[in-house]
């Protein structure tokens, strides 16, 4: 792919993503191709239906997560990573709710727990060192961590938590996850 077009389809999805968030599912993709500045033909040409640019939006969801946990696993000083890890996802689901809103619509579902076991080697990795840390409990397991997520942000999305709610959600999954005092 030429430079540029690597470009228009960069500008494309970033531009999918913030309209699909503003307007909801039912954004047109002319509007997609006013945000980026290019033809509506340029979106067509590297996304030529509506559910292969949605497809393509939650990719590249899917690889800045992924950008964003490897930075959280390379800093080894970083023992509240993890909590970090699981506000960004709560984040990710509620700003792109509608994009996955819209993808479901055209018979492909977004699982969130899904996506969280393909990270499992990562959140083991926070889980361990913030467990060495003695800053969540020593009993808590990967996949537990992840299925009480992937509830929590799966439910915030099709229920269109507000931001205060999604935040007491996360507060009460921290407070849980966190040692308890000894008596």
């Amino acid at each position: 792919m030429r430079a540029d077009a690597r470009r228009n389809r960069a500008r494309i999805l970033e531009a999918a993503e913030a309209v699909f968030a503003e307007q909801g599912a039912s954004a047109s993709t002319e509007a997609v191709a006013a945000r980026a500045g290019v033809a509506i033909g340029t979106v067509f040409r590297h996304f030529p239906t509506k559910p292969e640019l949605l497809q393509a939006v939650v990719m590249n969801l899917w690889d800045r997560l992924v950008t964003e946990v490897d930075a959280l696993v390379n800093d080894p000083g970083d023992v509240t990573a993890l909590f970090e890890f699981c506000t960004r996802v709560m984040a990710i689901g509620a700003q792109n709710r509608a994009v996955f809103e819209r993808l479901a619509e055209t018979g492909t579902r977004v699982h969130v727990g899904d996506a969280l076991a393909r990270l499992s080697p990562a959140v083991d990795l926070l889980l361990e060192r913030a467990q060495k840390a003695a800053a969540v409990r020593d009993d808590l397991q990967s996949a537990e961590l992840i299925a009480l997520l992937a509830a929590l942000c799966q439910e915030a999305m099709t229920g269109e938590w507000s931001e205060q709610f999604r935040h007491r959600a996360l507060t009460i999954l921290f407070d849980g996850m966190r040692p308890t005092p000894k008596p």
